[in-house]
């Protein structure tokens, strides 16, 4: 899976923005954490929810259970928009 070419990731601060371009069929802002920002960057190239995982672990100190419920619901937030090339 991977983010679609017709969103951009913007960082602010602490703060991640998804960002639609014209082409996209969704309209509007996606904001995110430190945690949104190393998915989105993982899903900048083709991967997997274990390599999103193994990322996070990387970056942050947590209860995997937590990572993968996390990763399970950003990502299913971003299909939901139309944001995630399977």
């Amino acid at each position: 899976m991977k983010l679609k070419n017709e969103f951009i990731v913007h960082n602010i601060g602490d703060e991640t923005l998804l960002v639609p371009t014209a082409e996209a069929s969704f309209h509007g802002l996606v904001q995110g954490n430190k945690t949104v920002d190393t998915i989105l960057s993982c899903l900048k190239e083709d991967t997997t929810e274990e390599k999103i995982l193994d990322s996070l672990k990387e970056k942050y100190d947590g209860d995997e259970a937590d990572m993968r419920a996390d990763i399970a619901d950003v990502i299913k937030r971003l299909r939901a928009i139309g944001a995630i090339d399977e």
